[in-house]
């Protein structure tokens, strides 16, 4: 069995359908009712470490997770690891939207390139008093930013976010299009080549 160490749903139903196609049916963290920990890491990699590793040794399981975000140029790299954050505790990404918007307006700033980031990581589940091994993967996308936001696939920042190449949006991309070309796919394509998913399973 696999837990998908998150309590957002968007990404749980993201990465369900990146391993469907591998036979593979994971059960979420709050599938299992386990604690969601505090992201306390400085990077990417460090919160997805984090929260594959509480999955892992709580589920005693493998777990696999993400810490991913919108990285804007003119924002120094916000919101960054704190694109949820940038939600409010309602997880409402209009909210985040808006604030990127107005950040940009502030900053009086010309270039909206941005990229979407993640960091993935399969963690074991502690063995003869040992502590489970890690592994992470980086995937990126890159692009740019489009105001009001449009479409209403996908789930965060999709609406206001274009890949390179494209003039729709994330938020009006087809999911199955989208879930092919993201920085989670990139990030996945890399796990799987990897063939630790079979040996942990």
């Amino acid at each position: 069995m696999l837990i998908v160490a998150s309590h957002n749903q968007g990404k749980v139903r993201e990465i369900k359908a990146l391993l469907g196609p591998h036979g593979i049916e994971p059960l979420s963290a709050a599938e299992m009712g386990l604690a969601e920990p505090a992201e306390t890491g400085a990077t990417f990699l460090a919160n997805a470490e984090l929260k594959a590793r509480a999955a892992a040794d709580a589920g005693k399981h493998p777990a696999l997770a993400d810490d991913s975000g919108l990285w804007v140029d003119a924002l120094g790299g916000n919101p960054g690891i704190y694109s949820a954050r940038w939600a409010g505790p309602a997880k409402d990404f209009r909210i985040a939207m808006a604030r990127v918007e107005k950040e940009l307006h502030e900053k009086k700033a010309t270039d909206f390139s941005a990229r979407f980031v993640c960091a993935l990581c399969i963690a074991m589940p502690p063995h003869n008093g040992n502590i489970g091994e890690v592994k992470s993967f980086e995937g990126e996308v890159h692009g740019r930013l489009t105001f009001p936001p449009r479409g209403d696939q996908g789930f965060g920042y999709d609406p206001i976010f274009i890949p390179d190449g494209w003039e729709q949006t994330f938020g009006e991309i087809d999911p199955h299009v989208k879930n092919a070309m993201s920085h989670r796919a990139r990030a996945f394509e890399k796990l799987l080549h990897s063939g630790i998913l079979e040996e942990s399973l």
